[in-house]
């Protein structure tokens, strides 16, 4: 086999990178695509923090069927104030961090497109942050109209003052998906026009299939809510009537606003997420992925059916018969390009040469709640059944399977799988077991019991419940609570292994793809020459490796179990 092998030389322009050994330049309005994206991590994380704090509040109060934590407002701002961070300043956050920190890397280019509006984008992330957290000072305290913020009781301003919580809340709202139009905009450029020479679409990692996919969602689905939390903030703020009853508007048009983006918004979290499954199977079960061109156009068909699901939250909302079955049928559609995923995931599994180290163990966990999670999902497509339990604990239940058990623990996969590369340093495998067993056992006793909760009739946004509710509730709570502890041996984990880990080699675990060519941590302008990308990805146990270009003079030649450098002086074809 002849294979082809040209040099070229890389031209950017490297005038806005900082000193690459400077610390302070991730406090700092940086433009480097990896400082952006730890950046995005660690602030996120921070959030998450802050987010599970109000969740296990929230849990304390529904360990006893009385109302006697706190106030019954207070209890209204915390969930509201949970499901917002969580969505908000965590699960889009941290995936877009990941993703400016690999999609550069995993496609061969230099940074991302536009420099300045990344680094922007991200700024506006603590601007959120900080307001959501000072709606607390304000006359009335922060939103207590939940996440979703539905009129007519988010109009209700019952302080009657110009800035409250709901104002505040909308305007984070609004400002968060500004950040998130930026960083669409910037990922669909750098993903069409910066990828290296001969990376066609084909020859990409799902992972950048994945962010691609989501990342179009957003440019269509997010203008919508952001427009609708604009609206709102009119009627809150200048007396407009699009949507306060009161005023001739109509409260169900915010709803449609709402989750034409809002449900399509979950794909764009969990999209990234099988992304990273589909990167670390192959890579500890020492296999190609299975049937990785349709794996990739899946990515495409879930982000366009995306589109067609929003009403099956509005089942109950006036909705008429001929739309329930339609969105019905829509919405059970997803399924299908979903489950060719799950199924190339375990042929991707299936005799493999499985490596059971953290990554691998969550995302497995991952991929094991997620499909109870998509079971679940699809009992709520039917309408009978989603009238039956609308705005009960089994709603609850199934979306927090979706968004802890498999997005959260996705995510600490995809950490564990990348930190030596991200740090130069390795992790410590008996902590990070025991954070995932600590995770894994929490989250289905947390989340587990809301459904017989559900289907016994118990209403969520409840802070008081009849005591035959009881059992379960405190099963529940106590999984939140141990769900909470789970994160103190990831922390210990990752700040001491960042500062005194075992140093990790460039390719620690032996896998594929542009992004482990270069040192860990890797330079600051990626790649001293492009990457020339001849194959496809995921060659694991083939016969032919992947070539790429690393030099002048140099060609490597990746083999997952032999990894080696021939020499390039004399010739520009190697046998």
């Amino acid at each position: 086999m002849t294979i082809n092998i040209e040099t070229t030389t890389v031209l950017h322009d490297t005038s806005h990178h900082e000193d690459p050994t400077n610390w302070k330049r991730y406090f700092s309005f940086s433009t480097d695509h990896k400082v952006i994206g730890i950046q995005y991590i660690v602030t996120s994380f921070i959030f998450f923090l802050v987010g599970g704090i109000f969740a296990m509040i929230v849990r304390g109060e529904l360990i006893t069927p009385e109302s006697d934590l706190v106030t019954r407002s207070m209890y209204n701002g915390m969930f509201t104030m949970h499901g917002t961070v969580m969505l908000f300043l965590w699960t889009f956050p941290i995936l877009v961090g990941l993703a400016n920190y690999l999609v550069p890397l995993m496609i061969g280019a230099a940074d991302m497109a536009f420099p300045r509006l990344n680094a922007a984008a991200f700024w506006m992330v603590p601007v959120v942050g900080i307001l959501l957290m000072a709606s607390f000072f304000v006359p009335g305290g922060p939103a207590q109209a939940g996440w979703w913020s539905y009129p007519p009781v988010s109009v209700q301003n019952p302080t009657g003052n110009l800035i409250n919580g709901e104002v505040i809340w909308l305007l984070a709202v609004a400002i968060s998906g500004v950040s998130s139009i930026m960083g669409a905009v910037n990922f669909v450029t750098t993903i069409v026009k910066m990828r290296a020479p001969g990376m066609s679409y084909f020859r990409m990692p799902i992972f950048v299939w994945a962010v691609f996919s989501a990342q179009i969602i957003q440019l269509f689905g997010l203008p919508a809510l952001t427009a609708g939390a604009v609206m709102l903030l009119l009627d809150l703020t200048v007396g407009t009537g699009f949507f306060d009853p009161s005023q001739g508007g109509n409260p169900v048009m915010f709803q449609h606003f709402f989750w034409f983006y809002s449900h399509p918004a979950v794909y764009v979290i969990i999209l990234p997420v099988f992304g990273i499954f589909s990167e670390i199977f192959p890579v500890y079960a020492r296999k190609p992925l299975f049937g990785y061109k349709v794996v990739a156009i899946s990515s495409l068909v879930i982000a366009g059916v995306s589109g067609l699901v929003w009403v099956h939250h509005m089942y109950v909302s006036g909705t008429p018969d001929w739309m329930r079955m339609v969105f019905m049928l829509s919405t059970m559609c997803v399924s299908v390009p979903t489950g060719i995923k799950v199924f190339a995931w375990l042929g991707t599994l299936w005799n493999g040469k499985i490596r059971l180290n953290t990554a691998m163990l969550f995302a497995l966990g991952a991929l094991v709640m997620f499909v109870f999670a998509g079971i679940t999902g699809i009992m709520l497509s039917s309408v009978p059944v989603d009238v039956h339990v609308n705005n009960t604990y089994f709603v609850v239940g199934h979306f927090h399977y979706v968004l802890y058990g498999t997005v959260t623990m996705g995510v600490y996969a995809a950490i564990y799988h990348w930190f030596p590369k991200m740090t130069g340093r390795m992790y410590s495998e008996g902590w990070g077991k025991l954070h995932f067993w600590l995770a894994f056992i929490g989250t289905n006793l947390n989340f587990l019991p809301m459904h017989p909760l559900g289907l016994q009739g118990m209403l969520r946004r409840v802070a008081s419940y009849d005591p035959e509710y009881a059992f379960w509730n405190i099963i529940a709570s106590l999984g939140s609570f141990l769900l909470g502890m789970s994160t103190l041996p990831f922390i210990i984990n990752i700040v001491a292994s960042w500062m005194n880990g075992e140093k990790a080699g460039d390719n620690p675990w032996r896998a594929i793809g542009l992004e482990w060519l270069v040192s860990s941590p890797p330079p600051v302008e990626n790649f001293e020459e492009i990457p020339i990308v001849v194959s496809e990805p995921y060659g694991y146990g083939k016969s032919e490796p992947l070539v790429f270009q690393k030099s002048k003079k140099t060609a490597v030649l990746v083999s997952p179990e032999k990894p080696r450098t021939v020499s390039n002086d004399h010739s520009h074809k190697q046998k």
